[in-house]
């Protein structure tokens, strides 16, 4: 019997801007790579075909009636999963303000600004450097994602990879090096 284990149904994860040659939207999303470090202008258009979706969602569900269950239902779970991810707080928990989300917003949840934020790294592009040599990790879990959400209750247990060198790890290529040029140097002395 055959299996579909491995099929997996893949899509587009941006979209590209519908005027390719916009001055001011150009500028701005230079101003927005080198601010936030990404690697190209197809990390915003993901954060803003995300946040386009859950806008969307919010915006159909603001079209039905208040006391309709899946209104209800539906709303409160967007709702929480906003504050869950630190994008809105305790008191805007409400579909209009899922509505008044920017791109910045949601950026600012990405692991390297986070990184950054905290003082593990001394820039932000070095953040995106940690991160991909596999340097971090968000509770106990090494990530290597630089766009990786980060949730509020993770936020606290972003650090050092246990394993990493810069952690508790095994000292890596350049420190091995030297602690051998260093014995082969005190050998020669003896």
């Amino acid at each position: 019997m055959p299996t579909n284990a491995m099929h997996r149904n893949y899509r587009k994860t941006y979209k590209t801007p519908r005027r390719p040659f916009e001055k001011e939207r150009l500028d701005a999303e230079l101003k927005l790579v080198g601010e936030y470090g990404l690697r190209c202008k197809r990390e915003i258009w993901r954060c803003q075909y995300a946040l386009a979706k859950l806008r969307k969602a919010a915006r159909t569900l603001l079209t039905l009636d208040p006391k309709d269950p899946k209104r209800i239902f539906e709303g409160a779970a967007l709702l929480r999963r906003m504050n869950r991810y630190g994008l809105l707080a305790e008191d805007e928990l409400e579909l209009d303000f899922v509505l008044q989300l920017t791109t910045q917003k949601l950026l600012e949840r990405r692991l390297q600004t986070k990184v950054f934020k905290q003082g593990l790294a001394k820039s932000i592009h070095h953040a995106r450097v940690l991160i991909r040599q596999r340097h971090i990790s968000v509770g106990g879990q090494l990530v290597n994602v630089p766009s990786f959400n980060v949730r509020t209750s993770s936020e606290k247990h972003i650090d050092i990879s246990a394993d990493s060198p810069y952690g508790q790890g095994a000292p890596g290529r350049v420190a091995k090096k030297r602690a051998a040029a260093k014995a082969a140097a005190g050998d020669d002395d003896e």
